[in-house]
């Protein structure tokens, strides 16, 4: 499995070397102080100025890979220190749940317009001529923009004929669809965590590595290694992730061989959360008594309409969201089982540290931590031989992992349970384009719709802890949504949805 960049390179030596430790160590103490050093085994860096601020950037990766926080800038404090207190399986992590590592962070400049070595000091000086403010001038031969002077317009960009102006923006502030993002007293990136919902797109944006979330692998692995009952509940998402010769045969062997006693589709679960919506929008909105629907599957879409948009809070699905559904089905059968929701999202970790939520979901991890997890066991999956797999999931349910196949899904089991019913559809992929669409609902543009919303633009597949491109696992998705038996769920399977959403 090829990773798609150095930065997602570093991460997941850093989880399988977490991981290592947990499945192995007789010492974890000294063990987790020693990773930082088999991550960076040289006296010459690589990647920074010194040998020592890889390090550090390192051991801070080390602790967030155990779902601890960043250690002070200004005490002495181990990498181990706090372990103790946080390997229990009852615990998540220590909030916030997405950080950015000082160390790593490059101070970006943000919202900054600077003359490249492009120009070549045309007689036209467009950019002088068309600066409102006077702040492009000549210096040395070429145009020289005074920062205290320049308003950030762009004018002179616009017009310059070589392209020799350059606009520099924080990736991370870019990606970020909620603005949570500005610059400390250092001019390093801080998150807001009164307005961050977790999505991770500011993660995956930073080419620095700078931003990470936390994780339970620790936690995890210390479960399945005390022997307790610890199943694998996979995210339709999964689908050609650790490569086009894994099939789900393959993928269950691996996790077996992981210490997971066993492996259930979460596109069960997601079966049953269409059926339940379906209902709701044929019998709330499109006979009127709500003006919309809102899709709840997106915890970072959900996060954002609470956060933003609270007048619209009460319309947001209050129906099991796939996870869930999951989860709660797998402890009616096996009460003292500790679920391990397996998927692409960072924002699913802050989902399942809800109080309605812990009791059913023990641990959240991406298919970037798993793939930690095989690397520290050795797990080759396209050489594992095949094992028998309980089908029960339909293309509908499968669907759920690509923008729009919520919708989708629901739609196709109106179609199929309350034939000739007009059903009105508007999805949003990626915050951006969320608070657009949250924007004319709540100015009564989009009555009578079901409204699919995620937070990553592409929908789970773009998930910040997937492996591959989204465009590739958009491929594999639909593949497998197409050549699903059944293409939605049967009417009978209403009775497991209000079970499920009676328990506790």
């Amino acid at each position: 499995m090829k990773s798609q960049s150095v930065v997602t390179e570093l991460r997941r030596k850093v989880f399988t070397e977490v991981a290592r430790v947990a499945y192995e160590s007789e010492n974890p103490a000294t063990d987790l102080e020693e990773i930082p050093y088999l991550i960076t085994p040289d006296e010459i860096p690589k990647y920074r100025e010194s040998i020592y601020r890889e390090r550090q950037i390192a051991a801070e990766r080390v602790r967030l890979a155990m779902g601890l926080s960043l250690r002070p800038a200004n005490k002495p404090v181990s990498i181990t220190s706090g372990v103790a207190k946080s390997n229990i399986a009852e615990k998540y992590y220590e909030p916030p749940l997405m950080q950015v590592i000082p160390s790593a962070c490059d101070k970006c400049p943000d919202n900054e317009y600077y003359v490249t070595d492009q120009c070549r000091n045309c007689v036209a000086h467009s950019c002088i001529k068309n600066c409102p403010k006077g702040a492009v001038s000549i210096k040395d031969g070429r145009s020289y923009i005074d920062q205290s002077k320049c308003i950030k317009c762009g004018k002179c960009k616009s017009s310059c004929p070589y392209d020799a102006i350059a606009h520099h923006k924080r990736p991370c502030a870019t990606a970020c669809g909620v603005k949570a993002i500005s610059s400390d007293e250092f001019g390093r990136a801080h998150i807001d965590n009164e307005k961050c919902v977790a999505c991770g797109q500011c993660m995956s944006a930073c080419p620095f590595g700078a931003i990470a979330d936390k994780s339970q692998i620790y936690q995890l692995i210390q479960a399945i290694r005390k022997g307790d009952e610890v199943v694998a509940a996979v995210a339709p998402a999964i689908v050609g992730q650790f490569g086009p010769n894994v099939t789900p045969g393959r993928m269950k062997a691996a996790l077996l061989a992981l210490g997971f006693k066993d492996v259930y589709e979460v596109a069960v679960g997601a079966d049953v959360g269409c059926i339940a919506e379906a209902h709701h929008y044929v019998n709330e909105v499109a006979t009127g008594k709500l003006p919309f629907l809102f899709t709840s599957c997106c915890p970072a879409w959900a996060v954002l309409v609470k956060k933003q948009f609270p007048d619209l809070a009460s319309e947001v699905s209050q129906e099991l969201t796939p996870m869930v559904a999951t989860a709660r089905s797998i402890k009616v059968n096996r009460p003292n089982a500790r679920v391990v929701f397996i998927g692409p999202c960072a924002a699913k970790k802050l989902e399942a540290s809800r109080r309605t939520v812990r009791s059913h979901v023990d641990f959240v991890i991406t298919f970037e931590e798993l793939a930690g997890m095989f690397d520290a066991k050795g797990i080759n999956l396209a050489e594992l031989e095949e094992l028998p797999v309980d089908i029960q999931a339909t293309g509908a349910g499968r669907g759920y992992a690509c923008s729009g196949g919520v919708a989708s899904a629901i739609e196709s089991c109106i179609g199929e349970y309350f034939p000739g019913t007009d059903v009105k559809i508007q999805h949003a992929e990626g915050l951006f384009d969320c608070k657009k669409v949250l924007t004319l609902a709540k100015a009564g543009k989009l009555n009578g719709y079901m409204i699919e919303g995620m937070g990553c633009p592409g929908g789970c597949v773009a998930g910040v802890g997937t492996i591959i491109p989204p465009e590739r696992a958009k491929v594999a998705v639909d593949q497998i949504v197409k050549t699903s038996a059944e293409k939605v769920p049967p009417k009978e399977m209403e009775d497991l949805a209000e079970k499920l959403t009676k328990m506790d």
